[in-house]
């Protein structure tokens, strides 16, 4: 029987790390300092065309449909289905950006997934 248990490398570990932590800042970023300021918010409703006023735009409209627990959703599952360092990242960032920005069931739903996609069967020993 082989092994069919799921073990990042150390190297692909440490970018996983990297990159969640940069998503999740980022939207911590959003969060915090763009969507929720009134002051922000005035601004960007007043007509100010800036880049900041773009992304509040579209991030705002993104977790309005929740979009980021639906992708952290879907690539859990497919972590769960056919383990892969890329589907766990792109998971572990998306949970992440969801916990953060309002879509928290989804991307609560989708952290319990990439938990249980390490819970393999361990190797048979005779």
């Amino acid at each position: 029987m082989t092994d069919r248990s799921f073990r990042p490398s150390p190297s692909a570990m440490n970018w996983l790390i990297t990159a969640t932590f940069l998503a999740t800042g980022w939207a911590m970023y959003m969060r915090y300092m763009v969507i929720e300021p009134s002051v922000v918010g005035l601004a960007c409703e007043a007509g100010l065309g800036t880049f900041q006023c773009h992304a509040r735009k579209v991030v705002i409209a993104l977790f309005g449909y929740s979009v980021f627990g639906g992708i952290a959703l879907a690539a859990a599952l497919l972590q769960l289905w056919r383990p892969w360092v890329v589907t766990l990242g792109v998971a572990l960032a998306f949970a992440g950006i969801g916990l953060v920005l309002y879509n928290n069931v989804a991307s609560a739903v989708a952290a319990m997934l990439i938990i249980l996609s390490f819970a393999r069967p361990a190797p048979a020993t005779a």
